[in-house]
């Protein structure tokens, strides 16, 4: 939480003329903001920049994966993307469904049970359960959403 000297630096910058705020977004940033940016957008940027030099920036994790959804998006500004974490290859399931337990072995395309290869955890979860199953649910890589949770969105 910042503390009374930056909370007051920051509630000084609305009061910033925009040649004053173009001046402070040099010093900030080591280069001249766009001229077709509006005086809103600044304040939100410098503000920022402002608290991430105070409190620190974002992880390194983080970044990457920014980095990651960057170059994904701008390959297919369409593309579907991932929220979970990938799962790297060599990690193991392991889940028990009525009496027997169940291993699954992440391989670098797929999944691996009982000796044969499958492209989703879904298909693995329909073999086990025999019914309609999301993989991610059932292997526990994904929680159950709640109704007052569902309602809220």
């Amino acid at each position: 939480m910042p503390d009374s000297s930056m909370s007051q630096r920051l509630a000084s910058l609305p009061h910033l003329s925009k040649p004053a705020l173009c001046e402070l977004w040099r010093r900030l940033f080591s280069k001249e903001p766009s001229r077709a940016m509006r005086k809103a957008l600044m304040l939100q940027i410098v503000a920022h920049r402002l608290q991430e030099m105070a409190l620190g920036g974002l992880s390194e994790p983080s970044c990457r994966r920014l980095h990651q959804l960057a170059s994904a998006f701008e390959a297919d500004p369409n593309a579907a993307v991932s929220t979970r974490p990938p799962v790297k290859p060599g990690t193991r399931f392991v889940r028990q469904w009525t009496e027997p337990v169940h291993v699954v072995e992440v391989e670098t395309e797929g999944y691996a049970y009982k000796g044969a290869r499958y492209k989703s955890l879904s298909e693995i979860a329909r073999l086990i359960t025999g019914t309609r199953w999301s993989g991610p649910l059932f292997f526990g890589l994904k929680h159950k959403q709640s109704n007052q949770s569902r309602e809220a969105q």
